[in-house]
């Protein structure tokens, strides 16, 4: 699968949901199993700047693939924020810069959260594609993805 395949899955999935509002709560809801950040990991290193609410990302390399983990300290932040992240884990490099990110504008989230969260957002959606692109920056010239 493809990450512009799995973006629409995400988004078919999500737009079943009719209700935006419930469209959300089901997105916050996915998060409520998951592990925070340990304490340790968060640090100025992997937090993101630009937001209002403080949020970490945390990029893995595993198997010359993207990893990324998240948390927040809004529980309606770390629910978006891990859908990014689980968008683009498991997937190359270069295939993550290649992608045009859509997936929040086309599940009609952005009209619902405030400006200043939807730059936050933005931010997080760049620090995912920085991370990328420092790796395939730091790769041997010649070397294979």
């Amino acid at each position: 699968m493809t990450l512009g395949e799995k973006q629409q899955q995400l988004i078919d999935d999500l737009l079943f949901i009719e209700d935006t509002h419930e469209r959300l709560t089901a997105i916050v809801e996915r998060t409520k199993s998951r592990r925070a950040v340990a304490p340790e990991e968060r640090v100025d290193a992997h937090r993101v700047p630009g937001c209002v609410s403080l949020v970490w990302v945390i990029g893995e390399m595993r198997d010359r693939r993207c990893w990324f983990r998240s948390d927040a300290d809004s529980p309606v932040v770390r629910g978006l924020v891990a859908l990014l992240c689980d968008l683009y884990s498991d997937f190359p490099a270069d295939e993550i810069i290649a992608c045009e990110p859509g997936l929040l504008e086309r599940l009609d989230l952005l009209r619902t959260l405030s400006p200043t969260r939807v730059n936050g957002l933005h931010s997080v959606q760049e620090r995912i594609r920085q991370f990328a692109a420092d790796q395939m920056s730091s790769r041997p010239t010649g070397q294979p993805e």
